[in-house]
């Protein structure tokens, strides 16, 4: 997925027609069009195999998990446990217990902010993030920043929308304390050098996030490899229900941590004199979790592994290999971000017509993409625009859903001619 495929080969057989039987909401039609869904970086859709697990816990499974020693209390203590372990799998973290259910990317992000940011990073300390970030990797670290004297600093991005290396390297002094990096720009599609980036903050003693919520539904995701301290995503974007998302760190820095919320289930004992915390991942999830989201997002992950991730990351990037060509030679359609590595996502502007103009038009086509600034309004600045049209893909798109939105584009310059 880090480079086009070269033109005289194709991406594995990969059987469209088939996956999309699996996805219920792909029958649909609006306005007497084939719905053509391409805000997948916002939200994926659900296969039927995720939703019949769901209702099969709600139906058969249903209670909350822990302490209690009933059937249904125990069966489902054990499929929470079980979903933790298929996501521990998924991303090849070391040990389940380095797994925390969250409630999404962001809510994991603010949890780093305060166990760990609260803890370790105070007056004068440096925080680095990146142009490419969305909003809820920038907003929680202001909150720290302003609250304990610390100095946020942002490496920079050359045209195509790719990070400036040296310039983030030169960031690091005796300061720096932390590193949020986004893996992949939910704005642009860049996949950034993580891998380079951790390595070169941790020769220097600095521990590193990386927002994984536009990697992890796209390609393989190997924790241990990347070496980051920390890997937040959400399972709403990977087929997987909404209100549910993980973060992974490494066990001996979470156990350093502090809790971030405090009541049932992440305590060992409790008097008005003293609480003792539970071990990791329970001293991070406090109050019932999302049994049924965990168990959905379990689901989910066996339903991408099936498919196997390193064939969903050929078939997007063709997809976005044949949107980007056919785009290129639209005229007065310009590509936002053009970034050597890019995940399945194509940020454009038409000469003319305001993107809020172009989704609306898109949509009587029947065609599903997102306008705005994408929570990611210092990439914009960068850009002097207000905001782009976005398509993003995923794996049960086509060839053929490209093609109408290109059509769809050629659609909106008519009426607006």
């Amino acid at each position: 997925m880090n480079a086009p495929l070269p033109k005289n080969r194709s991406a594995p057989a990969f059987d469209v027609a088939r996956i999309r039987e699996d996805f219920p909401i792909l029958k649909l039609k609006v306005h007497d069009q084939p719905l053509v869904y391409l805000d997948n970086a916002a939200t994926s859709q659900m296969p039927q195999q995720v939703i019949d697990r769901l209702v099969r816990y709600q139906t058969t499974q249903h209670a909350n998990i822990h302490r209690a020693v009933h059937y249904l209390s125990e069966t489902a203590t054990a499929e929470y446990a079980d979903a933790r372990r298929k996501l521990q799998k998924f991303i090849h973290a070391r040990e389940d217990r380095e797994v925390i259910f969250t409630s999404g990317t962001t809510d994991s992000i603010n949890l780093v902010m305060h166990a760990y940011g609260r803890k370790f990073i105070g007056a004068g300390d440096e925080i680095i993030l990146t142009t490419l970030e969305h909003h809820s990797n920038i907003v929680p670290w202001q909150m720290l920043a302003e609250e304990r004297g610390a100095k946020i600093r942002v490496v920079p991005i050359n045209d195509d929308g790719e990070l400036l290396i040296d310039e983030y390297e030169k960031l690091f002094n005796e300061h720096t304390r932390f590193v949020g990096v986004t893996h992949v720009s939910n704005a642009l599609g860049s996949i950034n050098p993580v891998k380079r980036m951790i390595a070169f903050a941790h020769e220097r003693g600095v521990p590193v996030l990386v927002d994984g919520a536009q990697a992890a539904p796209h390609m393989p995701i190997d924790v241990v490899d990347l070496d980051c301290d920390f890997y937040a995503f959400s399972g709403h974007k990977q087929c997987g229900p909404t209100g549910i998302g993980i973060l992974y760190g490494k066990a001996a820095l979470l156990e350093r941590m502090q809790p971030f919320k405090g009541g049932g289930d992440m305590i060992l004992s409790v008097t008005f004199e003293k609480t003792t915390y539970s071990t990791i991942p329970h001293k991070f999830e406090a109050g019932t979790p999302p049994i049924a989201a965990a168990i959905g997002f379990g689901a989910a992950v066996d339903y991408l592994s099936a498919i196997g991730m390193d064939r969903i990351a050929a078939h997007e990037l063709e997809l976005l290999n044949h949107a980007t060509e056919q785009m290129q030679g639209l005229s007065g359609v310009r590509i936002v971000g053009n970034a050597r590595s890019k995940a399945a996502v194509l940020s454009f502007v038409i000469d003319g017509i305001h993107p809020h103009d172009v989704g609306t038009l898109l949509n009587q086509e029947g065609v599903a993409v997102r306008t705005g600034h994408h929570c990611a309004q210092p990439v914009m600045q960068r850009y002097g625009i207000p905001a782009t049209s976005r398509a993003s893909f995923a794996f049960y798109n086509s060839l053929s859903e490209v093609d109408a939105l290109i059509a769809g584009i050629r659609k909106v310059q008519k009426v607006f001619a």
